[in-house]
């Protein structure tokens, strides 16, 4: 019955604690500045008036964190299973660097399977046992205080908000007050029956065999001395050492208050006595701990540690939805100034004026081929088609009409000019264009007329073709800028004999 009404207290705490810890902290403001504190304030005012890029870094809150693990001495004896335990508080310097203040309690064991000789060790096993075989043992307490800098490697996420995990590594200083004591004698004085441990035997079984042998023990005696245990204040029987220590960690926020963490560290305090044996190698400390953390300070005024942050969350959501930055009125350009911005312009080159569609294309009315800024005929019956240049239809005569005869076509154009041109160009000059102008008026004047283009040119082949060109250039002019159909302007390459030089213009029907 007992063990029915702890299964379900224990119950209704995890769902307490998993309610408490499903709840999730919103998204930090960078615009609040009741974060700020005082002495960033100027930098927050520049931000938010936009003459600084830059948000002034927020309050953050500290953590205080309670650890708690397995400790052991890297040397020369086999470890046992030592205990540890430690309070610590820490305080972000930035998003990614961060700084920690640590005490660790500890107690390490070892125990050798190995068999030495008293006086290859030294001490109170030399003093007890002379040149007989013993077995190296040792309980070490170790009083901790270090000052760790810490970096979290990926807070910096590229293509996610959360922060869940946070993987870090540390280095720092240690100052260490360690009592190195062994289990050499019995209680009641006398010494251990070591020799009746067979060394031919598994290291398991020594280790079983040593153990029921020296029990519980008596870890009250200095085994090798050293030099490195002078009386210390009011420690007497601990050596102070300064050290240096690493490791790495894993933390998991199981909330924005409370998170859980591995952490292996390792200190190196240059001592090779700590397990009570001198080998001629230093030994270290190695702690791994469970932590647990918690962030202290106000929620109204501070946020959480600066290593949950991923420093990249205000540059992604102001891109994507800007609430801080001053955004210019977009001005898309329209080249042809139809209406219609170049970027949906399926016709860029739209001449001025002329009407288009909403994807800036000539319109076309009557659906002939001609847009409706060249077309002289805008709606033109179906069965009138096609048409010309000039989007005018032929339609058929009537059944009435097909026996009258249509009037013979006239043309009364005046004299035409002739265009000259200077040496080796096919350059219309000024003084052509006005004559150029003269003549389109004349062709629209008198829409049965046409005009012939005639040159001279010599019989060499690089005279005709600059002839050709002139003709050419003639003709585009007439049709490009006077707008007269293509049809009524006919080209005659060799009009034969004249001046090289020039083109005579001649009319017809």
């Amino acid at each position: 019955m007992a063990s029915k009404k702890y299964s379900l207290a224990a119950g209704l705490l995890l769902l307490a604690a998993s309610s408490a810890f499903a709840q999730e902290g919103t998204a930090y403001d960078w615009r609040d500045s009741s974060k700020i504190p005082s002495k960033r304030m100027p930098q927050q005012n520049e931000f938010l008036n936009n003459q600084y890029a830059f948000p002034a870094k927020p309050r953050d809150q500290w953590e205080l964190g309670l650890s708690a693990g397995h400790m052991m001495i890297i040397g020369s004896i086999p470890s046992r299973p030592g205990f540890g335990g430690g309070i610590s508080v820490r305080k972000s310097l930035g998003h990614t660097f961060s700084i920690r203040a640590e005490y660790t309690g500890s107690f390490a064991y070892g125990l050798d399977y190995r068999p030495r000789t008293g006086n290859s060790i030294g001490g109170i096993w030399a003093a007890a046992y002379g040149n007989n075989v013993v077995y190296a043992n040792y309980r070490t307490k170790t009083h901790m205080l270090s000052v760790d800098g810490i970096m979290t490697l990926n807070n910096i996420k590229f293509y996610s908000d959360k922060v869940k995990t946070n993987f870090y590594i540390l280095g720092g200083y240690t100052l260490l007050a360690t009592d190195v004591d062994v289990n050499a004698v019995p209680k009641g004085g006398g010494t251990y029956n070591f020799a009746s441990i067979d060394p031919s035997q598994s290291r398991k079984n020594i280790r079983t065999q040593l153990k029921d042998l020296i029990g519980s023990g008596n870890y009250n005696q200095i085994g090798v001395n050293g030099g490195n245990r002078p009386p210390v204040g009011l420690l007497k029987a601990y050596a102070i050492r300064h050290a240096l220590d690493f490791g790495a960690g894993f933390a998991y926020k199981i909330s924005p208050k409370w998170n859980l963490a591995i952490e292996d560290k390792v200190t190196d305090a240059f001592d090779p006595y700590l397990d009570g044996v001198n080998t001629g190698h230093n030994d270290a400390f190695n702690y791994t701990s469970l932590r647990l953390n918690i962030n202290i300070g106000k929620k109204a005024t501070h946020v959480e540690p600066l290593w949950w942050w991923n420093p990249l969350d205000y540059a992604y959501n102001e891109l994507n939805a800007p609430k801080h930055m001053k955004i210019p009125t977009p001005i898309l350009p329209d080249a042809d100034g139809d209406g219609v911005t170049d970027q949906f312009d399926k016709e860029p080159n739209t001449p001025a004026g002329a009407p288009v569609d909403s994807h800036g294309v000539s319109r076309d009315t009557d659906g002939d081929g001609v847009p409706d800024y060249k077309d002289k005929e805008l709606i033109t019956p179906t069965i009138c088609q096609p048409v010309d240049a000039d989007g005018v239809g032929k339609c058929p005569d009537p059944a009435c009409c097909k026996n009258i005869q249509p009037a013979a076509p006239t043309c009364a154009l005046g004299s035409l000019p002739s265009i000259t041109f200077k040496g080796k160009t096919a350059e219309i000059n000024a003084a052509a264009k006005a004559l150029l102008a003269d003549v389109a008026a004349q062709l629209r004047n008198n829409p049965n007329c046409k005009v012939t283009l005639a040159g001279h040119p010599a019989a060499n082949k690089a005279a005709q073709a600059l002839n050709q060109k002139r003709v050419d250039a003639i003709k585009t002019y007439l049709i490009e800028k006077e707008g007269i159909s293509g049809d009524r302007v006919i080209p005659q390459y060799d009009g034969g004999e004249g001046d090289v030089h020039t083109i005579d213009l001649r009319s017809g029907l």
